[in-house]
Formats: structure tokens, C-alpha cells, sequence
């Protein structure tokens, strides 16, 4: 125990879940703390109980015979002080600096009530408020010159509060975390450090400019992850866009000979369609959707305003945007009814025992009951209806891919697709210039992330501006206000990658907490946890 070096232990007791310390100090003066003056004229003496770590999983305390000297410098201010020991003591501490350490590490861990529990279990019962005030008396690191740097938000409150966090890049630790997601406070950070030479973000209008003037000589590069998310969004409304096209290369029906033997069908059975309920009327949510498309583009073709549409039809501004923006019905129609289905996992088993010749919906109900399915029997009968045509002098086409999935396969380097995937995507783009296009400019986009040449962007640019696609027009758009930042981002190796890794870290600090920390007990285990 090299912090009681300083003391004279006389007696040690022994109780139930308690050791007690029975000590003195071991000199014969002691330095006055305000003039420094050695005296070893007595004044006073006190007991003094000071907490320390545990032994053997038992709680130690230390009861220290405390003496109080009278300062022979009659210029100094005090009259008396108390003899502190060092490394045990501090004025007014009634833990030692071991049990302190070990505390303030508990609450940066655990914060308030589970670090409590884990250190009564350690033998170091204390309160979830004291954790807390050791929290925020935790000092903080210097965070020395920095060169490179990453700048991302997170949500305190998703939808309401954000705030910003600064990651150093080469270190590969955060040095900072910002109230809000605004250009003031970073900008008033980065005046303070204009060592900064380079920032990676994402392509955030506020963050452009809090870096534009808070450090004008720092090289700002956008995230190639953000980019590629983004591309990916307009891909998505393309396909939306042409879903018509690539439904009508698998609704083609090609009449063939009925099979040999008992006739059974073995061509893959025609998915449910989405447009239509259970009784093969037409869904209300399609109708809906089609009725607030006529009423949203009726308004607008007779020049009202957005506000104005959202006050005469009662709906929210972000609905009626999209309607107003969406190129045709389509578009809508896929986005309401693309949604997965708790009949998904169980559809290969349906198709199988179908073409084996079991035509019981209510026995193929059963079985996939069996299986673990817990739809009711009319969810069953609405995918099978579609099926009875296929008995048949017609084979059943095949089902339509979702749009995302479509996405997946524009999206995915051309040498990672299985066989048959790619042939559907040669098809549908044989079917659809547009996404023929489309799929063009986005693996010339993945050539010039993976080969890092961004200066070959303008001329990307200029490639998609000659298609009609309004969704990629829209992403040229927004890329050519922040362009030396994209081009940079494609031409740099450094990226916002460990600011969302931080951030990953950063959920999981909010949960442990219940999202419940004020912002400086969440700052403070932010920078201190990693």
C-alpha cells in the first residue's frame, strides 16, 4: 500500500464487510499550504474517516489522527492549517485519490445508478449523485495540434436535438463535442486551431460553411460514403420512376404446351399482386394514393402554391411535395406498396407444394402454421389466388422484382453478381434506356470512387446532364455547389469512416444511460470512453 507510506498504522479492525485503519501521521511538522513555512507548533488535533479501496472485497476506511499547526510566519494570512499527507489526502476529500481514480473511472464507464450497483459489488458502496459530481469534476485532456479532422452529428433527441462531434483522424479519438449541428460553434472551434489542414464531412450545407470560415485554409473533403448514399437515392427514384418498364419485361406471356404426365406446372408460380386486397379489389391505399396524386397535381397545374395545396387538402407539407415532385403515379404506387410481407419466408414452400399438385389453400395453411407462419388463412389464399391460371395453356411469368431490389442490382460491382441476376438486369436494361443510363453512370461513379480520380467528375457530370433522368440531374445539381469538396472526396483516402464508427460508440454511451444525460455528463464520457 504505497499511498500509506506517509502514516503510522496502530491498530486494524476486523467487523463484518468493514476493515478499519486506526492511523497517524508518521512526520513531526508540516508545510504551511499558503507561505510554505515549516512549523511544528501543535495547535489542534482531529479524526478524520477517509474511504478507500477495498481489500479482499471488503470496504476499508481509514480513520486518521489529523493534527493542526499554527503558522509561525507572521505574515501569512492563516493562523493555522491543517497536515495533509501526500498521496492520501486532500482539503475536505473523504476519499483517498486510489478510491477516487477507481470512482471516476465507474462513472465514465457507467455513469449514475449502474455504476452505483458496481461498486457496491466491488466492495465501494457510493451513491449514483456522487458518481455523477466526480463525472462532471473530471478534467479534461489537452487536445494538442490537429491536423486532420472529422466532423459528423448525432441525434440527442432524434427529430429535436443535435449536437457535433470532432473526431481526430490520425489519432483515431474524439477531442470535442459541439451543442446544436450549426456553422457558429464549429466555426468558433476551428478559429482556435487553425493547424487544421484538412476536414472530412458530409455534404451539409452548415458544416461547408462553419469550415469556410472558421478555418478558409483547411482542404475540405466530403464523405465518399455520403456520396455514394446519395447516388444510391436517386437510383432509387429512377427505378420507382420506370418501374412500369420493368414490369412489363416479366408480365410477357409465352404460350406454351401443357406438361407431360399428370400436368403439373414446374414454372415458378406468379407472386401476389400488391395493388389488390384480399377480395381482389383494388387496395385503399392505392386508391388513396391515386386520388391525392390528381387532387395534389389539379392544384398545382392551376398555379397554386405548395402552401396553399397543404391548407385545401389538409395535408402535411412534406406529403404534398412529394406527390408534387413525383414524375408519375408509378413512382407513388411502387414506394406504397414495396413493403415486405410476414408470408415472405414461407412463399418457396407454397410454390413447391403448389406444383406438386396440392390445391388446398387450407392444408397449405396448416402446414406453413407448422412451420412457424402467424398470418391468418385469408393472407395464405390472397398469394395463392393468382396461381389457379396457371393450370393453364399458359406458363406463369415470373414475379416482378421489387424496386430496391432492382437497386441492389444496379448498385453491386458488376463481378459480384450472381449469373442469374445479372441476366435480369441485362434484360431490364435492354427493356429501359433510361435505366440502361442509369446503370452506366453508376459504375463510371464506382470506377472513379475505387480508383480515387475525382477529376474525372466534371465530365460525369456532363455524361448524365445528356440522359433524361431527372433524379441524377437533381444529384448533379446539389454536387456542383460543394464540387472541390467531391472531387476531393474522390481523390483523397481519408474519410468520415471513424467519425460513424464514434458515433456507433455514441449510441451505445446513450442507451446505456437511457438517453437521459444532460449534454455535459454525455460529453464528458464521449471524449473519456475511448
Amino acid at each position: 500500500m504505497p499511498h500509506l507510506a506517509g502514516v503510522v498504522v496502530e491498530l486494524v479492525e476486523r467487523a463484518v464487510g468493514r476493515i478499519t485503519l486506526h492511523a497517524r501521521v508518521r512526520g513531526a511538522d508540516a508545510r504551511c499550504p499558503h507561505c510554505g513555512s515549516v512549523s511544528g507548533r501543535v495547535h489542534g488535533r482531529y479524526l478524520r474517516r477517509l474511504s478507500d479501496a477495498a481489500v479482499s472485497g471488503a470496504r476499508v476506511v481509514i480513520e486518521l489522527l489529523v493534527r493542526r499547526f499554527r503558522c509561525l510566519n507572521a505574515a501569512c494570512a492563516a493562523v493555522t492549517f491543517a497536515e495533509q499527507v501526500a498521496g492520501l489526502t486532500s482539503p475536505h476529500a473523504r476519499f483517498t485519490p486510489l478510491l477516487r481514480g477507481m470512482l471516476t473511472s465507474i462513472a465514465v464507464a457507467l455513469a449514475g445508478r449502474p455504476g452505483s450497483r458496481l461498486a457496491t459489488a466491488l466492495g465501494v458502496p457510493v451513491a449514483k449523485d456522487t458518481l455523477l459530481r466526480l463525472l462532471r469534476a473530471f478534467s479534461d485532456e489537452p487536445i494538442g495540434p490537429v491536423r486532420v479532422l472529422g466532423v459528423d452529428d448525432f441525434a440527442l433527441r432524434r427529430g429535436d436535438s443535435y449536437s457535433t462531434i470532432l473526431v481526430d483522424l490520425e489519432r483515431r479519438r474524439p477531442i470535442a463535442v459541439l451543442p446544436g449541428r450549426e456553422a457558429g460553434p464549429l466555426a468558433a472551434w476551428l478559429a482556435g486551431h487553425p493547424e487544421v489542414e484538412i476536414i472530412c464531412r458530409d455534404r451539409g450545407g452548415a458544416y461547408a460553411e462553419g469550415a469556410r470560415t472558421g478555418a478558409p485554409q483547411a482542404a475540405q473533403i466530403a464523405d465518399g460514403w455520403h456520396l455514394w448514399k446519395n447516388l444510391g437515392e436517386a437510383v432509387e427514384k429512377t427505378v420507382g420512376a420506370h418501374h412500369a418498364c420493368t414490369r412489363a419485361v416479366f408480365e410477357n406471356v409465352t404460350p406454351v404446351a401443357p406438361p407431360p404426365g399428370n400436368g403439373i406446372w414446374e414454372v415458378p408460380p406468379l407472386a401476389a399482386e400488391t395493388m389488390l386486397d384480399v377480395c381482389g379489389r383494388e387496395r385503399r391505399l392505392v386508391t388513396r394514393t391515386k386520388e391525392r396524386y390528381a387532387a395534389v397535381q389539379k392544384l398545382l397545374a392551376e398555379g397554386g402554391s405548395l402552401e396553399g395545396v397543404c391548407r385545401t387538402l389538409r395535408l402535411d407539407r412534406s406529403t404534398v411535395r412529394r406527390f408534387a415532385r413525383a414524375t408519375s403515379i408509378d413512382e407513388l404506387l411502387v414506394t406504397a406498396t414495396n413493403r415486405s410481407s410476414i408470408l415472405d419466408e414461407y412463399t418457396a414452400h407454397l410454390n413447391q407444394r403448389w406444383n406438386e399438385g396440392c390445391r388446398d389453400s387450407a392444408q397449405l395453411h396448416q402446414e406453413i402454421r407448422a412451420m412457424g407462419f402467424e398470418g391468418s388463412i385469408q393472407t395464405t389464399r390472397r398469394y395463392l389466388r393468382p396461381f389457379k391460371d396457371t393450370t393453364a395453356a399458359l406458363a406463369a411469368p415470373r414475379p416482378t422484382p421489387r424496386p430496391r431490389r432492382v437497386v441492389r442490382w444496379i448498385m453491386t460491382n458488376p463481378g459480384n453478381l450472381p449469373d442469374e441476376d445479372a441476366l435480369t438486369l441485362k434484360e431490364i436494361r435492354a427493356a429501359c434506356p433510361e435505366l440502361d443510363a442509369t446503370t452506366r453512370h453508376v459504375r463510371d461513379f464506382a470506377t472513379m470512387m475505387r480508383d480515387l480520380t475525382g477529376d474525372q467528375l466534371p465530365a460525369w457530370m456532363e455524361r448524365v446532364k445528356h440522359d433524361p433522368l431527372p433524379a441524377l440531374h437533381s444529384l448533379v445539381n446539389g454536387l456542383r455547389r460543394d464540387l472541390d469538396a467531391v472531387i476531393a472526396g474522390l481523390s483523397s483516402t481519408w474519410s468520415s469512416g471513424q467519425v460513424e464508427g464514434q458515433n456507433t460508440r455514441v449510441n451505445r454511451i446513450k442507451r446505456d444511460g437511457y438517453g437521459r444525460a444532460n449534454f455535459d455528463l454525455l460529453r464528458i464520457r464521449i471524449l473519456h470512453r475511448s
